[in-house]
């Protein structure tokens, strides 16, 4: 699910895939026939899951599925209208287009699946992004405790080599605090 799609294996998995489904919208037919027609917009096609979540996607439907029959996002723009996904596409065919597929069988197909690419803007697991940053967090708060402890003790052993009990006993205070808010 990553790597570079051929622009061969794009257009040979949208033919496969027009001649086995019907599109709920016929439009989205016209337009993913317009899009192989040519090699250089096929080459900013991207077949991804989440589309939604992409700055420009096309989000079809075929007819044994239930949802929405036809999407395209633009940034946070959002219409239904098949033509005006096209005439977009028309006038800005240099942005790449990530385009969604909701068919029956769609997550086991192995056709999809070689064409699926990794959607660069979803993270690739949000449960464990949330859970490194916590444990970064924890190590980061450690690590300036450690180095707060070790100042504090070396501050102590300058102040006991000086005879300066007044700034001993403050010090020492000072890293008994802290070891007690450490635990």
């Amino acid at each position: 699910m990553d790597g570079i799609i051929p622009v061969v294996e794009k257009k040979d998995f949208l033919r496969w895939f027009l001649k086995e489904f019907t599109l709920k919208k016929r439009e989205c037919s016209w337009l993913l026939n317009y899009l192989m027609s040519d090699d250089d917009l096929m080459e900013n096609v991207h077949f991804v899951e989440e589309a939604e979540r992409c700055p420009k996607a096309l989000i079809m439907s075929t007819n044994d599925v239930h949802t929405v029959p036809f999407c395209f996002h633009k940034y946070q723009q959002v219409t239904m209208d098949a033509e005006k996904a096209f005439h977009d596409i028309r006038m800005n065919p240099e942005e790449a287009i990530y385009i969604q597929l909701h068919f029956s069988g769609a997550k086991h197909n192995p056709n999809y699946i070689a064409v699926l690419e990794d959607n660069p803007y979803v993270p690739e697991n949000e449960d464990l992004i949330a859970k490194q940053k916590k444990l970064a967090e924890a190590f980061l708060e450690r690590s300036v405790q450690s180095f707060e402890e070790k100042e504090l003790l070396r501050r102590i052993d300058e102040a006991l080599d000086a005879r300066d009990k007044e700034t001993f006993l403050t010090l020492s205070q000072q890293l008994q605090h802290l070891r007690q808010h450490s635990d």
